[in-house]
């Protein structure tokens, strides 16, 4: 092997170009030699500069001058001792795993130097931090050049969220909650990825009431209200959501209970801004006459008894787009049929129970399902309960040789009501609980 040594090279002609080797040449510099500059010549061996070691450091060592080093403090805190300082030494260090928030990476000092003027070690307490060091004299020590956090560098274009059951369906995640939890966004997106979540909010239905011996059929319980954005019926889409990062509660509305006179309201289900409102219980025969009416909620409960059983309000409290429909009025002894999210509850026809309100098709999962159908009306004196609505509404019972229906589980349907004569107690049913669904888009 040829060697040359000499102290300096220099150009033929002042300010001339000194060339070394030719194109695809390689020049290694060993271990341990660095490259200096006088501070004033640009573009080489630049005061600052760290050559960065790939081998990841997973315990304490001591650094040396020009290099950089990627720490995992994956296992726990990392002490990195600085090398004695000398004039433009360099050092740098990352963190690798991202987990200097819970294990610090520790920058001790050699001797007497200082850290920014400081006795005092340097504590990387920030997640994803980077950060590099010059030694520049006794009075200040290591001054830091440049800082750095990965989580500022990187942009995530999408939506990035966990919580509930998740699916995917192409592009896009589906979050289902058919109970409480939490969605949690971590990364809210953009508009070049995704920025805004579709969204599902199914309250729970409402219950129905019991009959006696030779008394009318009770109303069908109301659907819980319906709030949607991007699938289902035009008319009843909202608008999507925009979110920060944040974690969004979501509660999901319980099923309204059987009653031994009003059925009993459904509870609400939320989301964000959006809160979708119990279906209301479904009339009771009897008296008072107040009993006899539908109770108001997202859909309303049919009424019973006779033209004195009024149909509950729906979409209470007012949203727009509606979140339900109202009850029907009741007829001579049949209970009529609870409001559901596309329809209102209809009439019995003498003594046969009235049908429950049709609830709306929603495709957000991926396949389409109904939600929000109104229970049914029960029927008298042997005849026919009325046909729940579609989306999880019970059909009502047939003088109590059929039992009500009850609402199904997670659609926000309502109870069917009960019927009477000849069998004596005839029990209501219970209406199906509600559903949150979120949808959203996470990869192109």
């Amino acid at each position: 092997m040829s060697e040359v040594k000499v102290n300096k090279i220099s150009p033929r002609t002042a300010c001339g170009t000194v060339t070394l080797g030719d194109s695809g040449d390689t020049f290694t510099i060993p271990a341990g030699a660095t490259i200096t500059n006088n501070g004033t010549a640009a573009g080489f061996g630049a005061t600052g500069a760290a050559s960065w070691d790939t081998t990841v450091k997973t315990g304490d060592f001591t650094a040396v001058n020009g290099v950089g080093y990627f720490v995992n403090t994956t296992s726990g805190e990392i002490d990195v001792t600085l090398p004695a300082g000398t004039a433009g030494a360099v050092i740098a260090v990352a963190d690798y795993a991202n987990t200097a928030d819970t294990n610090n990476i520790i920058l001790k000092q050699n001797g007497s130097d200082k850290i920014e003027g400081s006795t005092d070690d340097l504590v990387i307490n920030q997640e994803g931090s980077a950060i590099t060091l010059v030694f520049v004299d006794a009075t200040k020590g290591w001054i830091i050049t440049d800082t750095g956090n990965s989580s500022n560098a990187f942009v995530n274009n999408y939506i990035v969220a966990t919580g509930g059951t998740i699916t995917c369906c192409g592009n896009f995640k589906i979050h289902t909650f058919t109970g409480p939890g939490t969605f949690a966004v971590s990364s809210a997106g953009n508009a070049v990825g995704s920025n805004t979540v579709n969204y599902l909010v199914v309250a729970g239905g409402g219950g129905s009431g019991a009959t006696g011996n030779n008394t009318s059929g009770s109303g069908g319980g109301g659907a819980g209200g319906y709030r949607a954005s991007g699938f289902g019926p035009a008319p009843l889409q909202g608008t999507a959501l925009s979110l920060t990062v944040s974690d969004f509660p979501i509660t999901v509305g319980a099923a309204g209970a059987a009653n031994p006179s009003q059925g009993g309201d459904g509870s609400s289900s939320t989301f964000s801004t959006i809160t979708s409102t119990g279906g209301g219980g479904g009339g009771h025969q009897g008296q008072p006459t107040p009993l006899r009416t539908g109770r108001t909620g997202g859909s309303g409960g049919g009424g019973s008894d006779n033209t004195l059983g009024l149909g509950g309000a729906g979409n209470t409290p007012p949203v727009s787009p509606p979140q339900g429909n109202p009850g029907a009025q009741a007829t001579a002894f049949a209970g009529a049929g609870g409001g559901g999210a596309t329809a209102a509850g209809a009439r019995g026809c003498g003594p046969t129970g009235g049908n429950g309100g049709a609830g709306a098709p929603n495709n957000i999962t991926g396949v389409g399902t109904n939600y929000a159908g109104g229970g049914a009306g029960g029927g008298y004196n042997g005849a026919n309960g009325g046909t729940g609505g579609a989306g999880g509404g019970g059909n009502g019972s047939n003088s109590g040789t059929t039992p009500a229906g009850a609402g199904t589980t997670n659609t926000g349907g309502g109870a069917g009501g009960s019927g009477n004569y000849p069998s004596p107690g005839i029990p209501g049913a219970n209406g199906g609980s509600g559903i949150v669904i979120i949808r959203y888009k996470f990869q192109n």
